[in-house]
């Protein structure tokens, strides 16, 4: 009997680079409530677009990944588009 592989995906990858910007890019607007949301969304013909907004609000079904103290917050409709993504 042959045994049955199940690929896990790779989670997405906050880098430490990518998490001191934000981090500063929060000082910067002087409101330690901000978390970075990443976001995929409908392109139409062009396929699909990636976007970066602040956030102050973690809905209950977002994905969390931390780095540096800095929260990445992803919907989970985003995140199967997301997986084994570099956020850098």
């Amino acid at each position: 009997m042959s045994a049955i592989e199940t690929a896990i995906p790779a989670p997405l990858l906050f880098t430490d680079n990518a998490a001191v910007k934000v981090q500063q890019l929060i000082k910067d607007e002087d409101n330690e409530d901000l978390m970075l949301r990443v976001f995929v969304q409908g392109g139409g013909c062009s396929g699909f677009q990636y976007g970066f907004t602040f956030d102050e609000n973690q809905q209950e079904d977002d994905t969390v990944v931390e780095n540096q103290g800095v929260k990445l917050l992803i919907d989970p409709m985003s995140y199967q588009y997301l997986v084994g993504a570099e956020i850098d």
